[in-house]
């Protein structure tokens, strides 16, 4: 089960410790293992080499810890390793995965094997939108659209996928890469857009989200239960979130991510995380609006008005069916 913390509402305020900035150095926790964290320094991007440091006690005392993600100051100790001393401001913080700092969610969906999920895509949306995050949809696959070895069938179910989605969300807003990582079609524009971002990959199964990471980082090449076993998402090792750097950037693998429920979500986050439902709520006649069957609805009347996908309207009527159905069993 994967949960956001909302970082308009549960920001932790992390900058509240001190140290001599003078003897201390600035990096990233890119992994956090049974109670060290492995530090990053700024000033040593180039090298993969990375610092393993223990926290000072005083986090614990007041409530803080450290997670994969953050900007730390640290102090190098005698036997080569470190102490991590004071954690930076977070901007952002997901709860489970625990990572923070992360502004980038890249919502990895095939065009074809498997289908491509609507319903499924939204919910990943209405999450994304909640923890505040910036999302980017990758449409993998894109090669089945027009392999020639391909069925027509295919080719022409890709093809719908691909212009459905093009459709309804870039209206919307939403940046839209198409991918290919055995043609390694697009990866090029999409490893631009993921510099200077801390980003996770998130998708169904089967979509190809280690394939891309592959062939993101050449020299990788890593197979996909073995990107698990390092990530931490083998059956047989310690469930963790690790960095990849990927040159100019991060990416974090979310294990988890792909069970979502509602239970830390209300009715007004609901209709928040709906982006055109979000601009015309103000419009609506009764604040707090449901967008369901209220006179004076906004959403109601653009729906009506064929300037609402339906699609998204029946899938946030479904999505508050299950906020209300789980609200009643806790």
């Amino acid at each position: 089960m994967s949960k956001t913390s909302n970082p308009r509402k549960h920001l932790q305020k992390n900058n509240e410790t001190t140290t001599d900035s003078s003897a201390s150095l600035q990096g990233v926790i890119v992994k956090a293992l049974s109670g060290y964290y492995y530090v990053q320094p700024q000033h040593d991007r180039i090298s993969s080499s990375t610092v393993q440091c223990r926290a000072r006690g005083v986090f614990k005392n007041r409530g803080l810890t450290p997670l994969v993600g953050d900007d730390v100051l640290y102090v190098p100790t005698e036997n080569g390793e470190g102490t991590v001393v004071e954690l930076l401001p977070r901007h952002s913080e997901l709860i489970r995965p625990a990572v923070a700092n992360v502004d980038l969610a890249i919502l990895v969906f095939s065009v074809h094997e498997p289908a491509l999920n609507l319903q499924l895509l939204d919910k990943f949306l209405l999450h994304i939108e909640h923890a505040g995050i910036q999302p980017v949809l990758c449409l993998s696959k894109q090669d089945l659209s027009h392999d020639p070895n391909s069925k027509e069938s295919l080719q022409e179910e890709a093809l719908k996928s691909i212009e459905e989605v093009t459709r309804i969300y870039s209206n919307l807003g939403y940046e839209i890469y198409g991918t290919s990582s055995v043609e390694h079609e697009g990866i090029s524009p999409l490893h631009e857009r993921l510099k200077g971002h801390v980003s996770v990959f998130a998708g169904q199964s089967g979509v190809g989200k280690s394939s891309l990471l592959n062939a993101l980082v050449p020299g990788l090449t890593l197979e996909t239960n073995e990107i698990s076993n390092r990530l931490g998402r083998g059956k047989h090792t310690t469930r963790h979130v690790e960095l990849i750097d990927i040159g100019g950037g991060y990416v974090a693998d979310t294990p988890g991510f792909s069970q979502l429920d509602f239970t830390e979500l209300g009715i007004s986050d609901l209709a928040y995380g709906f982006i055109e439902m979000r601009e015309l709520a103000p419009e609506c006649k009764f604040r707090g609006c449901s967008h369901v069957q209220e006179p004076g609805c906004a959403v109601l009347e653009q729906l009506a008005a064929g300037k609402i996908e339906a699609s998204r309207h029946e899938h946030y009527i479904t999505f508050l069916a299950e906020l209300k159905d789980q609200k009643r069993r806790y």
